[in-house]
């Protein structure tokens, strides 16, 4: 997965399937799913990304992995 966040345009961009080609994307409320083939999600792109936070995106970014056993 890779995060990258643009400020000059204000946008946060979560690449969920690098190198999958994007055959759809849909904007719902300034948030725009790219799906590849298959409807799998490839990507999610928030516009106006600080706008809707209190503070800078990468200022908020946490990352967690949890594993379940077995």
């Amino acid at each position: 997965m890779k995060v990258e966040y643009d400020p000059k345009h204000d946008l946060l961009n979560l690449e969920l399937l690098p190198g999958v080609e994007i055959v759809d994307s849909v904007e719902i409320d300034g948030i725009i799913f790219d799906y590849g083939k298959d409807r799998v999600i490839v990507s999610i792109e928030i516009l106006d990304a600080g706008k809707r936070t209190k503070h800078s995106p990468l200022e908020q970014l946490e990352f967690t992995v949890t594993k379940s056993e077995g």
